[in-house]
């Protein structure tokens, strides 16, 4: 295997991946990525975007109709996931294809804007695609799951079921995007809505609903809230997802 190719098990995985297909439960979850983007992105306009790692076309889709682009074009390493996106109604979507999870098919500088939405954490050489994404765009939007906490090791099982073989905090992201020549423009941290949590526990799960515990829920993202407010110390501490705008610079870490 050359490393600018996905190992033959990441790539049986995926292929299949959108077949599984929950519309209702991936919608929602795109509707507060997609915020996100636009979150990050609000002093700036794009006119052509790409979106790699697009999976089933559900943020472009948002993206689409929030106006948030004149131009969309998209790749996927799923060939469920690529057919999702040309069954959807997207409209200014110029393109959609497949591609080998490493090198783009465009030229350089082709875009105004990529965005790289919870891609990372299932990307076996991340360098390599930043790199590439690097070369095709000039400016980025990346958000990964903070999945790193004390308990990470107890986690393993749970991250790799969502396909997750990375981990991050902000920091460790922030230092990753550093070392490969990123600049930071902007960035947001965000926890879990209560319509997901309770979505993921009632439906997703197959539970009938609980008054208590959906009361509970809401409760607790209340207090996160209420304490990121009050100190600064607890926006990274509470952080379920960190959403960074950059652009490219020549700078690259001085070693040594």
């Amino acid at each position: 295997m050359q490393v600018s190719q996905l190992s033959g098990n990441v790539k049986t995985a995926y292929d299949e991946f959108y077949k599984k297909h929950d519309e209702e439960w991936r919608m929602l979850g795109a509707k507060y990525k997609a915020q996100h983007i636009i979150g990050v992105s609000s002093v700036h306009k794009f006119i052509k975007v790409l979106e790699v790692g697009a999976g089933d076309g559900s943020i472009l889709k948002y993206l689409s109709d929030a106006g948030f682009a004149a131009e969309y074009h998209a790749v996927e390493i799923s060939e469920s996931g690529v057919a999702h996106i040309a069954n959807r109604q997207i409209e200014n979507l110029a393109s959609v294809q497949i591609f080998d999870g490493y090198k783009l098919p465009f030229e350089d500088d082709s875009f105004d804007l990529i965005i790289l939405s919870h891609v990372l954490e299932h990307v076996e050489h991340e360098r390599l695609l930043l790199r590439e994404i690097k070369r095709v765009a000039k400016n980025f939007v990346i958000e990964v799951p903070i999945d790193y906490k004390t308990n990470v090791d107890k986690r393993i099982k749970h991250f790799l079921a969502y396909g997750h073989i990375n981990v991050y905090t902000p920091t460790s992201l922030r230092y990753l995007l550093q070392t490969e020549g990123f600049e930071i423009k902007a960035d947001l941290t965000s926890i879990i809505a209560p319509e997901v949590t309770r979505f993921n526990t009632f439906i997703n799960q197959k539970k009938a609903k609980n008054f208590l515990k959906s009361f509970k829920i809401g409760a607790e993202f209340a207090v996160k809230n209420t304490l990121i407010k009050l100190s600064s110390a607890y926006k990274e501490k509470f952080a379920n997802a960190y959403t960074v705008l950059c652009s490219k610079t020549d700078k690259q870490a001085e070693i040594f």
